[in-house]
């Protein structure tokens, strides 16, 4: 009997890494909101790293992270690192492109829990007296993240801090100007 149940054990190993390795290893995470702002007034929020604070989410579940900011104030070489309790973990983010007003391009290299190296994109598309910003997060899966997204599902873990992001993102930007 014993047999049996070591059998069937291993067997469902075997299917759970098989099933794992034949997951995509490219993925995509994207969300949208349109705010009533030009681009013009939404992408400094986005350039410079320091304005993050009232609108990233990650901000709001950690607000005691030890933060660092390093190189330009904005634009392509601006980075931010960030140590924080286990809601937001450790990690990097560092503007490689910045083109006004429509596009922010930021290399993530999250150190902890996991390690893992992103690319995260903003763009903001005007439409008339509002401007349409689109957040994507863009990554390879190695065997290990297959495996683990078996369990947990990478767009159902981040697409909720996107919303609440752009949410946070918007209410800032159509603030009237003080």
């Amino acid at each position: 009997m014993l047999k049996i149940v070591v059998i069937v054990i291993v067997l469902a190993v075997v299917a759970l890494l098989v099933y794992a390795a034949m997951q995509p290893a490219d993925f995509r995470i994207e969300r949208s909101a349109t705010v009533k702002a030009p681009p013009e007034r939404i992408y400094p929020l986005i350039a410079d790293l320091r304005a993050w604070g009232p609108w990233s989410p990650w901000e709001k579940k950690d607000p005691a992270m030890k933060r660092t900011f390093s190189g330009p104030d904005s634009g392509v070489g601006a980075a931010y690192a960030w140590e924080g309790d286990k809601n937001v973990g450790t990690g990097k983010m560092t503007i490689l492109e910045a083109t006004a007003p429509g596009k922010v391009v930021i290399k993530l290299e999250f150190l902890k829990p996991f390690e893992a190296t992103n690319t995260a994109e903003f763009t903001l598309q005007p439409q008339g007296g509002s401007t349409t910003i689109t957040w994507a997060m863009t990554g390879k899966n190695n065997f290990l993240a297959k495996v683990m997204c078996v369990f947990m599902n990478m767009e159902k873990m981040v697409g909720p801090d996107f919303e609440a992001g752009l949410a946070s993102l918007k209410a800032v930007a159509e603030k009237p100007a003080a």
